[in-house]
């Protein structure tokens, strides 16, 4: 077994330790719902009442449930004297006659999903009275253009990662001369600038997106100032430091080259900011909900560490290296990233499983939910990425001597950069199947 790879299995293997000495997540479980309500919804009252009383799955913070008329004016919304912390009274407007309908929605404290509903109610009336206005309210939900820029962001964001942190491990474990390479240190730059880009603006989208806001909200700094008091806004913003100290992890290797990625010194604190981005973006994600929530934390690091090296390599590999041809890089960091990517590949998929049974939670739900069919085509697309790794792992096997013997004669390689390329576009498929992924709900 080659050094590199003793590197990379030493890697996956001390990420519990990791945790345990980082902290476990605390128990989550799926978004806030609601569990019931006092009036029923659809039920027929002889009388109005004065307040509304929503009864969640967990216990909810007051700030975090909003509770509209159809006019859309917001109602006061109060802790229920005779609940818990999962019950909230709301002031309803008064009311003769009719239907007497509101919309509710709530943020989850963990990871700032929006839940939302209708609830109705006819007053002195038949519900086949009452007016059609009011009967066809649309449900409060962000609006489709928001949450299209959120998932861009989040897909954004994956692909920063992964080209910032795979790139690294690429240039300190396979190939410390490409910390001098024009394309390479191009590569990290852009990779580093999108995340964190792709960081900042995801504040605004996730805030706006919490409150059923659009495009517009997203902008306002009120926006940002509102999610930066909560547990995701704390996150994204932790995010966005380690993105800024990584400037530095960045600047030195700029500016050092290859002498400086074989420094320990710089070493270490490149793998504190690999640690601190990987573990801020497996916090945003469903991977804390189930029984298992530590270990479901456990397997998203490994995922998305076994995925950064994969791409990030993948990407250095096929817009670096190749593009030179020369004979002694090909024979050393081809064979080299072919190991490093298979145990990556191992990673991914053994983390995978522990993910989808962690936050799907049964066959059923894979096959009839959305987020389970989002999870399905991403598997389906992960093999089609997986053939095309592996035609080039066979002409690494087969045909890298014959490329090497040839100097790197370029129709002798085209084949595996084809490979490469095929492999590089079906990936960013999965990165933004994935960003879905993260923005859907589980139960749904």
């Amino acid at each position: 077994m080659t050094t590199t790879v003793r590197r990379a299995l030493l890697l996956l293997l001390l990420t519990p330790l990791l945790y345990i000495l980082a902290g476990a997540p605390q128990a989550a479980f799926a978004h806030t719902e609601l569990v019931s309500s006092s009036p029923k919804d659809g039920a027929d009252l002889k009388k109005a009442p004065g307040h509304l009383t929503l009864t969640f799955d967990e216990a909810v913070d007051l700030d975090d449930v909003r509770v509209l008329t159809v006019d859309g004016d917001r109602l006061p919304v109060s802790r229920s004297p005779r609940g818990g912390a999962d019950a909230v009274r709301v002031a309803l407007p008064a009311k003769e006659h009719g239907k007497l309908a509101v919309t509710w929605s709530i943020v989850d404290a963990e990871d700032g999903h929006a839940s939302s509903g209708r609830i109705a109610f006819t007053i002195g009336a038949p519900a086949a009275k009452a007016g059609g206005d009011e009967a066809a309210a649309p449900v409060a939900a962000p609006s489709p253009s928001l949450h299209k820029a959120l998932v861009a962001a989040r897909w954004a964001g994956y692909l920063a990662l992964a080209l910032f942190v795979g790139g690294l491990a690429f240039v300190v474990l396979l190939w410390p001369r490409g910390a001098d390479e024009p394309r390479s240190r191009a590569l990290l730059v852009l990779a580093w600038t999108v995340g964190l880009l792709a960081t900042v603006a995801s504040i605004g989208l996730q805030g706006a997106y919490s409150t059923l806001g659009g495009l517009r909200d997203a902008l306002r700094p009120v926006t940002y100032a509102d999610l930066l008091a909560t547990e995701p806004g704390v996150v994204l913003a932790a995010r966005a430091l380690v993105w800024v100290l990584a400037a530095v992890v960045l600047g030195a290797l700029l500016q050092g080259g290859a002498g400086t990625s074989r420094s320990p010194g710089w070493r270490v604190g490149a793998l504190a900011v690999t640690f601190g981005l990987l573990r801020t973006t497996g916090m945003t994600g469903h991977s804390s909900e189930g029984a298992e929530p530590t270990w479901g934390a456990v397997a998203d690091f490994v995922h998305l560490l076994g995925a950064s090296l994969w791409i990030g390599g993948l990407a250095v590999l096929a817009l670096a290296v190749l593009p030179r041809r020369r004979a002694r890089e090909l024979a050393v960091v081809v064979p080299g990233y072919s190991r490093l990517a298979a145990v990556s590949v191992a990673g991914i998929v053994g983390a995978g499983l522990v993910l989808a049974w962690q936050v799907v939670g049964s066959y059923d739900a894979l096959l009839h939910t959305s987020y389970g069919h989002l999870l399905l085509l991403k598997t389906g697309v992960l093999a089609a990425v997986l053939l095309a790794a592996l035609a080039s792992r066979q002409w690494v096997r087969t045909r890298l001597d014959l490329a090497v013997l040839l100097r790197g004669d370029a129709a002798t390689v085209r084949p595996f950069g084809y490979s490469v390329a095929a492999e590089t576009g079906l990936v960013l498929v999965v990165l933004a199947v994935t960003s879905l992924l993260v923005t859907a709900d589980p139960g749904r």
